[in-house]
């Protein structure tokens, strides 16, 4: 049962109530001091610290990983083939030699 937000006219103080919504027609009309106040829905988008992202966002994610190779994002949500991983250990061997010499 959701939990709805209302204004006392006479108080000017804000109460919360916690009904049906087949209940709060009847509860409007015996209480007129109150008018009902909009707010967000609290929505829950997952619970614990291992929420996983779903798919669209993690194909969002792969783009971004794609655009900068080698990052924390590129090798966590891109999959990549042998050779292009070959590719990098190669690219990342020189760039160690390369550091190496200077």
């Amino acid at each position: 049962m959701p939990t709805y937000e209302f204004l006392n006219k006479e108080t000017g103080e804000f109460e919360e109530h916690f009904m049906s919504h087949t209940k709060l027609d009847e509860f409007k009309e015996n209480n007129p001091q109150l008018r009902q106040q909009v707010s967000a829905p609290n929505i829950v988008g997952g619970t614990g610290d291992r929420v996983k992202p779903d798919e669209g966002f993690k194909e969002v994610l792969s783009k971004i990983g794609s655009k900068f190779p080698g990052s924390d994002v590129d090798r966590k949500y891109n999959k990549v083939g042998v050779k292009e991983q070959q590719t990098r250990d190669v690219i990342k061997k020189h760039i160690a030699i390369q550091n190496k010499t200077k």
